[in-house]
Protein backbone atom coordinates (compact mmCIF):
# COMPACT_ATOMS: atom_id res chain seq x y z
CA UNK A 1 0.00 0.00 0.00
CA UNK A 2 1.50 3.57 -1.09
CA UNK A 3 1.67 6.13 2.17
CA UNK A 4 -0.61 8.31 -0.11
CA UNK A 5 -3.56 5.78 -0.45
CA UNK A 6 -6.84 6.81 1.47
CA UNK A 7 -8.87 4.05 0.41
CA UNK A 8 -7.61 0.29 0.33
CA UNK A 9 -8.65 -3.14 1.21
CA UNK A 10 -7.38 -4.37 4.49
CA UNK A 11 -6.83 -8.25 5.43
CA UNK A 12 -5.49 -9.76 8.55
CA UNK A 13 -1.70 -9.91 7.16
CA UNK A 14 -2.30 -6.02 6.28
CA UNK A 15 -3.79 -5.37 9.57
CA UNK A 16 -1.40 -3.99 11.73
CA UNK A 17 0.56 -2.10 8.93
CA UNK A 18 -2.30 -0.33 7.66
CA UNK A 19 -4.63 0.07 10.49
CA UNK A 20 -2.04 0.29 13.49
CA UNK A 21 0.55 1.53 12.70
CA UNK A 22 -1.03 4.32 10.16
CA UNK A 23 -3.36 5.24 13.03
CA UNK A 24 -0.57 6.38 14.90
CA UNK A 25 -0.26 9.52 12.47
CA UNK A 26 -4.31 9.69 10.76
CA UNK A 27 -7.55 8.26 12.14
CA UNK A 28 -8.21 4.87 10.46
CA UNK A 29 -11.72 3.70 9.49
CA UNK A 30 -12.36 0.27 9.11
CA UNK A 31 -15.45 -0.95 7.31
CA UNK A 32 -16.93 -4.18 7.62
CA UNK A 33 -19.07 -4.85 4.20
CA UNK A 34 -19.99 -6.92 1.48
CA UNK A 35 -21.38 -6.91 -1.96
CA UNK A 36 -24.16 -9.08 -0.65
CA UNK A 37 -25.39 -6.87 2.12
CA UNK A 38 -27.10 -3.69 0.14
CA UNK A 39 -26.65 -1.19 2.77
CA UNK A 40 -22.85 -1.95 3.79
CA UNK A 41 -22.37 -1.25 -0.41
CA UNK A 42 -24.36 2.25 0.32
CA UNK A 43 -22.59 3.32 3.06
CA UNK A 44 -19.12 1.90 1.12
CA UNK A 45 -19.85 4.45 -1.48
CA UNK A 46 -20.62 7.30 0.63
CA UNK A 47 -17.11 7.00 3.00
CA UNK A 48 -15.57 7.09 -0.57
CA UNK A 49 -16.61 9.89 -1.19
CA UNK A 50 -16.13 11.58 1.87
CA UNK A 51 -12.82 9.84 1.82
CA UNK A 52 -12.45 12.08 -1.15
CA UNK A 53 -13.33 14.94 0.38
CA UNK A 54 -11.31 14.77 3.59
CA UNK A 55 -8.41 14.46 1.01
CA UNK A 56 -6.28 12.49 3.35
CA UNK A 57 -7.67 13.76 6.86
CA UNK A 58 -8.65 9.87 7.41
CA UNK A 59 -7.78 6.29 5.62
CA UNK A 60 -10.46 4.36 5.12
CA UNK A 61 -9.80 0.55 5.65
CA UNK A 62 -12.13 -1.64 3.82
CA UNK A 63 -12.31 -5.30 5.06
CA UNK A 64 -14.97 -7.87 3.30
CA UNK A 65 -16.61 -10.43 5.13
CA UNK A 66 -17.71 -12.57 2.88
CA UNK A 67 -13.61 -12.95 1.66
CA UNK A 68 -12.47 -12.90 5.19
CA UNK A 69 -13.75 -12.99 8.71
CA UNK A 70 -10.65 -12.95 10.65
CA UNK A 71 -10.60 -9.46 11.30
CA UNK A 72 -13.90 -9.08 12.21
CA UNK A 73 -14.28 -11.80 14.71
CA UNK A 74 -10.98 -10.16 16.14
CA UNK A 75 -13.05 -7.18 16.63
CA UNK A 76 -16.01 -8.72 17.50
CA UNK A 77 -18.25 -7.47 14.63
CA UNK A 78 -21.95 -8.87 14.93
CA UNK A 79 -23.81 -7.26 11.61
CA UNK A 80 -22.97 -5.80 8.33
CA UNK A 81 -22.37 -2.74 7.64
CA UNK A 82 -19.82 -1.54 10.94
CA UNK A 83 -17.52 0.80 11.61
CA UNK A 84 -14.63 0.73 14.11
CA UNK A 85 -12.60 4.01 14.30
CA UNK A 86 -9.05 3.52 15.19
CA UNK A 87 -6.80 6.23 16.76
CA UNK A 88 -3.46 5.06 18.11
CA UNK A 89 -3.60 1.87 17.69
CA UNK A 90 -6.93 1.71 19.65
CA UNK A 91 -10.46 1.50 19.11
CA UNK A 92 -11.94 5.05 19.44
CA UNK A 93 -15.19 4.70 18.10
CA UNK A 94 -17.99 2.43 16.46
CA UNK A 95 -20.91 2.75 14.74
CA UNK A 96 -23.32 -0.14 14.20
CA UNK A 97 -25.73 -0.26 10.95
CA UNK A 98 -26.58 1.43 7.78
CA UNK A 99 -25.63 5.34 8.45
CA UNK A 100 -26.60 8.39 7.11
CA UNK A 101 -24.09 11.12 5.88
CA UNK A 102 -24.73 13.82 8.65
CA UNK A 103 -23.59 11.07 11.41
CA UNK A 104 -20.76 9.97 9.30
CA UNK A 105 -20.10 13.84 8.90
CA UNK A 106 -20.27 14.35 13.02
CA UNK A 107 -18.17 11.11 13.64
CA UNK A 108 -15.38 12.06 10.90
CA UNK A 109 -15.46 15.77 11.98
CA UNK A 110 -14.66 14.55 15.80
CA UNK A 111 -11.54 12.93 14.75
CA UNK A 112 -10.26 15.26 11.78
CA UNK A 113 -10.83 18.82 12.72
CA UNK A 114 -8.04 20.73 14.52
CA UNK A 115 -8.11 22.54 17.46
CA UNK A 116 -8.64 25.72 15.80
CA UNK A 117 -11.28 24.27 13.61
CA UNK A 118 -13.12 22.31 16.61
CA UNK A 119 -13.10 25.90 18.58
CA UNK A 120 -14.98 27.56 15.81
CA UNK A 121 -17.65 25.01 15.50
CA UNK A 122 -18.00 25.37 19.45
CA UNK A 123 -17.63 29.15 19.32
CA UNK A 124 -20.42 29.61 16.59
CA UNK A 125 -23.05 27.76 18.38
CA UNK A 126 -22.73 29.58 21.84
CA UNK A 127 -22.60 32.80 19.80
CA UNK A 128 -25.87 31.43 18.35
CA UNK A 129 -27.43 31.11 21.34
CA UNK A 130 -26.19 34.63 22.64
CA UNK A 131 -24.05 32.31 25.94
CA UNK A 132 -21.43 35.37 26.18
CA UNK A 133 -19.60 33.44 29.25
CA UNK A 134 -19.06 29.97 27.74
CA UNK A 135 -17.70 31.80 24.38
CA UNK A 136 -15.19 33.50 26.79
CA UNK A 137 -14.60 30.71 28.75
CA UNK A 138 -13.76 28.72 25.35
CA UNK A 139 -12.04 31.77 23.78
CA UNK A 140 -9.72 31.80 27.38
CA UNK A 141 -9.02 28.34 27.17
CA UNK A 142 -7.87 28.87 23.18
CA UNK A 143 -5.63 31.71 24.18
CA UNK A 144 -3.70 29.54 26.47
CA UNK A 145 -3.23 27.08 24.17
CA UNK A 146 -1.99 30.17 21.63
CA UNK A 147 -1.82 33.54 23.04
CA UNK A 148 -0.51 35.09 20.06
CA UNK A 149 -3.32 33.89 17.75
CA UNK A 150 -4.80 37.00 15.89
CA UNK A 151 -7.72 34.85 14.55
CA UNK A 152 -8.56 34.45 18.58
CA UNK A 153 -8.36 37.68 19.28
CA UNK A 154 -10.36 38.89 16.88
CA UNK A 155 -13.13 36.33 18.16
CA UNK A 156 -12.21 37.80 21.57
CA UNK A 157 -12.57 41.19 21.02
CA UNK A 158 -16.02 40.50 18.77
CA UNK A 159 -17.58 38.78 21.74
CA UNK A 160 -16.85 41.72 24.33
CA UNK A 161 -18.49 44.01 22.23
CA UNK A 162 -21.55 41.56 22.42
CA UNK A 163 -21.38 41.16 26.22
CA UNK A 164 -21.17 44.94 26.29
CA UNK A 165 -17.76 45.46 27.52
CA UNK A 166 -16.28 48.17 24.46
CA UNK A 167 -13.71 49.41 26.73
CA UNK A 168 -11.78 45.56 27.15
CA UNK A 169 -12.47 45.27 23.36
CA UNK A 170 -10.75 48.45 22.25
CA UNK A 171 -7.99 47.18 24.64
CA UNK A 172 -7.76 43.57 22.51
CA UNK A 173 -8.16 45.20 19.30
CA UNK A 174 -5.29 47.12 19.72
CA UNK A 175 -2.87 43.89 19.82
CA UNK A 176 -4.30 42.84 16.36
CA UNK A 177 -2.19 43.80 13.33
CA UNK A 178 -4.28 45.84 10.76
CA UNK A 179 -3.15 43.23 8.29
CA UNK A 180 -5.34 40.79 10.20
CA UNK A 181 -8.68 40.80 7.62
CA UNK A 182 -10.41 39.13 10.55
CA UNK A 183 -9.95 42.53 12.10
CA UNK A 184 -12.94 44.20 10.02
CA UNK A 185 -15.47 42.71 11.97
CA UNK A 186 -15.49 43.20 15.65
CA UNK A 187 -13.93 47.07 14.29
CA UNK A 188 -17.06 47.40 12.84
CA UNK A 189 -19.32 45.69 15.43
CA UNK A 190 -17.31 48.11 17.82
CA UNK A 191 -17.68 51.41 15.20
CA UNK A 192 -22.25 50.57 15.03
CA UNK A 193 -22.32 49.94 19.06
CA UNK A 194 -20.70 53.43 19.36
CA UNK A 195 -23.11 55.14 17.17
CA UNK A 196 -26.19 52.75 18.78
CA UNK A 197 -25.56 53.92 22.28
CA UNK A 198 -26.21 57.59 21.36
CA UNK A 199 -29.60 56.91 19.85
CA UNK A 200 -33.46 56.56 20.83
CA UNK A 201 -34.88 53.21 22.62
CA UNK A 202 -36.13 50.67 19.68
CA UNK A 203 -40.04 51.15 21.48
CA UNK A 204 -39.67 54.75 21.10
CA UNK A 205 -38.29 54.51 17.45
CA UNK A 206 -40.96 51.71 17.02
CA UNK A 207 -43.76 54.77 17.86
CA UNK A 208 -42.44 57.31 15.88
CA UNK A 209 -42.58 55.19 13.01
CA UNK A 210 -45.74 53.96 14.05
CA UNK A 211 -47.06 57.41 13.21
CA UNK A 212 -44.68 58.50 10.47
CA UNK A 213 -43.02 55.37 8.54
CA UNK A 214 -41.29 58.00 6.43
CA UNK A 215 -39.26 59.76 8.97
CA UNK A 216 -35.57 58.18 7.93
CA UNK A 217 -34.09 59.61 10.55
CA UNK A 218 -36.08 57.29 13.02
CA UNK A 219 -35.15 54.24 10.77
CA UNK A 220 -31.89 54.58 10.68
CA UNK A 221 -31.68 54.68 14.39
CA UNK A 222 -33.79 51.68 14.97
CA UNK A 223 -31.85 49.99 12.30
CA UNK A 224 -28.44 51.04 14.32
CA UNK A 225 -30.23 48.91 17.65
CA UNK A 226 -31.67 45.72 15.98
CA UNK A 227 -27.98 45.59 14.35
CA UNK A 228 -26.43 46.23 17.57
CA UNK A 229 -28.41 43.61 19.02
CA UNK A 230 -27.62 40.79 16.42
CA UNK A 231 -31.22 40.92 14.56
CA UNK A 232 -29.57 41.41 11.53
CA UNK A 233 -32.28 40.70 8.89
CA UNK A 234 -34.97 43.02 10.86
CA UNK A 235 -31.94 45.84 10.58
CA UNK A 236 -31.25 44.95 6.98
CA UNK A 237 -35.03 45.32 6.07
CA UNK A 238 -34.88 49.09 7.86
CA UNK A 239 -31.81 50.16 5.68
CA UNK A 240 -33.04 48.95 2.63
CA UNK A 241 -36.21 50.83 2.70
CA UNK A 242 -34.12 54.11 3.34
CA UNK A 243 -31.89 52.68 0.51
CA UNK A 244 -35.06 52.67 -1.42
CA UNK A 245 -36.74 56.08 -0.29
CA UNK A 246 -33.92 58.55 -0.43
CA UNK A 247 -30.07 57.51 -1.34
CA UNK A 248 -29.12 60.76 -0.75
CA UNK A 249 -29.95 60.52 2.74
CA UNK A 250 -27.02 61.02 4.42
CA UNK A 251 -24.50 60.57 1.65
CA UNK A 252 -26.30 57.13 1.04
CA UNK A 253 -25.99 55.99 4.51
CA UNK A 254 -28.77 53.21 3.56
CA UNK A 255 -26.24 51.57 1.81
CA UNK A 256 -23.11 51.61 3.11
CA UNK A 257 -24.47 50.67 6.24
CA UNK A 258 -26.00 47.73 4.69
CA UNK A 259 -22.53 46.80 3.58
CA UNK A 260 -21.18 47.63 7.29
CA UNK A 261 -24.13 45.50 9.09
CA UNK A 262 -23.20 42.38 6.49
CA UNK A 263 -19.18 42.35 7.23
CA UNK A 264 -20.64 41.23 11.06
CA UNK A 265 -22.27 38.31 9.30
CA UNK A 266 -21.06 34.84 8.60
CA UNK A 267 -18.92 34.31 4.47
CA UNK A 268 -21.78 32.22 4.10
CA UNK A 269 -24.87 33.80 5.83
CA UNK A 270 -28.31 33.36 3.56
CA UNK A 271 -29.69 36.50 5.10
CA UNK A 272 -26.69 38.37 3.94
CA UNK A 273 -26.79 36.75 0.65
CA UNK A 274 -30.28 37.59 0.41
CA UNK A 275 -30.00 41.42 1.27
CA UNK A 276 -26.44 41.72 -0.68
CA UNK A 277 -28.49 40.53 -3.79
CA UNK A 278 -31.82 42.85 -3.55
CA UNK A 279 -29.33 45.92 -2.86
CA UNK A 280 -27.31 44.96 -6.46
CA UNK A 281 -30.88 44.20 -7.98
CA UNK A 282 -31.84 47.86 -6.53
CA UNK A 283 -28.66 50.00 -7.74
CA UNK A 284 -28.26 48.21 -11.11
Amino acid sequence: MEVQESVYEVTPQTFQNDVVERSRSTPVVVLFWTDQVAPSVETRQLLERLAQEYQGKFALALSDVARDQVIAQQLRIQGIPSIRVIVNGSIAEQMEGPQGETPLRALLDRFTMSTGERLQSSLEEVIENGDWDQAMAILQEALREEPNNPKYKVEWADVLICKGEPDEARKVLSTISDDEPEKLRPKMRLELHEEAAGVRTVQELQDVLESNPTDLDARYEIALQLANDRQYSEALEHLMLILQTDRTYRDDIGRSTMVRVMSLMSKNSPIAKQYRRRMFNYMH
